[in-house]
């Protein structure tokens, strides 16, 4: 009997799913079927999915969608599923930006601008169990102290308190966050303290302003309280 992967499309460009489903339409490997892929357009929506096919094999997460800002998505992701392999695909595909994501546990980073070849290619190398960024690209080393400490900040994250950064990243107050993850206004009183002392800072408002700094896109946090 033939094996069959499950990928999961994060994206909320519905022709760009469309585009990736069908470069992935083929098997990846000799002895696989195609895969089954399951489509999300936003990270509400991805998360839900996840929870529902925790035996999926892989992960594919626009930076930028609907439900999360940069890497905040992808620092959840890690945080909540760390044994699903997350690959970004992005039109943010400068060299800084892919090393960051790799560091905060990316298993690869494919351009969007890339051949449908080259993303079959790319996926097929993570599901073998590889790491896979843009050949002959030079990713540097972080050259930001600021930067390098957030990254290992965020790591220390549980995944209950990267959900909850991801939130406060969209705006969220602590009683909307509490409705989103059916627990008590409380327990989210006391996850955001945690995570504000384990980011090293004082504020809500604080904790946005350092996210943005690894790639996050610009927040509108005047509603932060």
């Amino acid at each position: 009997m033939q094996n069959c992967s499950k990928i999961i499309i994060a994206d909320d460009h519905p022709l760009f799913r469309g585009a990736l489903k069908q470069a992935l339409a083929r098997p990846l490997g000799e002895d696989e079927n195609p895969p089954t892929i399951i489509e999300a357009g936003d990270f509400n929506i991805t998360v839900s999915l996840i929870s529902e096919n925790t035996d999926a094999d892989l992960i594919l997460l626009d930076l930028s969608m609907p439900g999360t800002s940069g890497f905040s998505g992808l620092v959840s992701l890690r945080s909540q599923y760390a044994g699903i392999p997350v690959v970004i695909v992005s039109a943010t595909d400068d060299p800084s930006s892919i090393r960051r994501a790799m560091e905060l546990g990316a298993s690869g980073f494919i351009p969007k601008s890339s051949a449908m070849d080259t993303i079959r290619e790319a996926v097929a190398s993570v599901m073998a169990g590889n790491v896979w960024t843009p050949p002959e690209l030079d990713l540097g080393t972080e050259s930001d102290p600021d930067v390098a400490d957030l990254i290992e900040r965020l790591s220390s994250l549980t995944p209950q308190q990267a959900r909850v950064l991801t939130m406060l990243g969209e705006g969220l107050l602590n009683k909307q966050i509490a409705y989103e993850l059916g627990v008590s206004e409380a327990t989210i009183k006391a996850h955001v303290s945690a995570v504000l002392q384990k980011l090293g800072v004082d504020s809500r408002t604080q904790a946005v302003i350092r996210l943005s700094k690894i790639g996050a896109d610009a927040l509108d946090i005047v509603s932060l309280r």
